[in-house]
């Protein structure tokens, strides 16, 4: 098969181009460069990342491009991140990218040239009846199928996920024994894959500084001040700097610029059951187009490795789940990704309201 590979530098991808090879398939490497080399804060690690995809290509023959798609990254994931923040909501860019960027601008433009396309995402492909899903990782910690949960069935159905069914113990020491240079480098932490960028100093350049009152949620208390309600979040815990806490973050006024913080982890105000979703997407098919108004599943309105059980409803407007247990720090504009019942199937995913 005629495979193109997504590198990043990483192990997780590293170890993707060895598993590849050793079944006897000589992948096409792509380095997708979305930082900016004369910006300080948007270069990235992007030379070093390249240099190390580098010494990945010259170790197994593989050819190696790289993509620059800098400009689609900001006219698409940057605009929907900045407008999201603005309106006092929280994005969630690491989706948007692999939606847009991963498997939309550089499909679009290289992918499709090739049978398939391998990345070092811990998710599987699972074909059932004719069709494919995008399926849960074997190790629930590194899962990243809520990130993936906005890709359609054309791209799932050109995806492949070689580390998906190991555990990540197991992709540390399959590089290990394949010496490869990026064994023990650290995963990067970062937005999307801009790896060393800081959320906040991201979004401090953009929106910049706006200082207003942090009050206590029961008393109307002005607890401290924030430097801007958009470097905050709904359910947040820590960043807030007051001292006598827990202080959660509970909402927060777009046009007063308040944000409204509540203490200790048992307050009811903290909670909810149920949360709205617009614009629903399915990834492979509706389960439910011929069956009744709510379906048992599992869901995440977080990046964690624990899924929770609870209903989806139809409504009028879109969906709407109920959770089986409470749910602390439902942030808006947040994904609310669906999953089956069993939590094996990554259904789709819709904004949270």
């Amino acid at each position: 098969m005629n495979i193109a590979t997504l590198i990043s530098g990483g192990v997780d991808s590293s170890v993707v181009v060895h598993l590849l090879k050793e079944s006897g398939i000589t992948p096409t490497l792509f380095y997708i460069k979305i930082g900016m080399d004369d910006d300080e804060l948007l270069h990235c690690s992007s030379e070093e990342d390249i240099e190390m995809a580098s010494l990945i290509a010259r170790k197994y023959g593989c050819r190696l491009e790289v993509v620059d798609l800098h400009q689609d990254y900001w006219d698409s994931v940057v605009a929907y991140t900045i407008d999201k923040a603005k309106q006092g909501l929280t994005p969630n860019p690491d989706v948007m990218c692999n939606k847009l960027i991963k498997f939309g601008v550089f499909e679009q433009r290289v992918g499709y040239n090739f049978d398939k396309t391998a990345t070092g995402h811990y998710a599987t492909t699972i074909e059932q009846n004719g069709k494919i899903y995008l399926g849960t990782a074997k190790d629930p910690v590194k899962d990243q199928t809520d990130f993936l949960a906005q890709i359609n069935y054309l791209q799932v159905s050109k995806l492949m996920f070689p580390v998906g069914n190991l555990m990540k113990s197991e992709v540390r020491d399959i590089a290990l024994k394949a010496q490869l240079p990026s064994a023990k480098r650290q995963d990067s932490q970062g937005i999307c894959f801009l790896g060393k960028v800081n959320y906040n100093e991201f979004i401090r350049r953009y929106l910049g500084v706006k200082t207003g009152p942090i009050v206590e949620l029961e008393t109307g208390k002005i607890l401290g001040h924030h430097h801007g309600y958009w470097f905050h979040t709904v359910g947040q815990r820590k960043g807030l700097g007051l001292s006598g806490g827990p202080w959660y973050v509970i909402k927060k006024d777009v046009e007063a610029n308040i944000v409204w913080a509540s203490k200790g982890y048992d307050v009811e105000t903290q909670y909810g059951y149920e949360f709205e979703m617009k614009d629903f997407h399915f990834i492979t098919e509706n389960p439910w187009m011929n069956t009744a108004e709510s379906a048992d599943i599992c869901f995440k309105i977080r990046h964690t490795p624990e899924f929770t059980q609870g209903k989806i409803h139809k409504t009028s407007s879109g969906y709407r789940i109920v959770s089986s247990e409470k749910l602390q720090g439902i942030a808006a504009g947040q994904f609310g990704v669906v999953y089956d019942r069993d939590a094996h199937i990554c259904i789709g995913s819709g904004e949270i309201q």
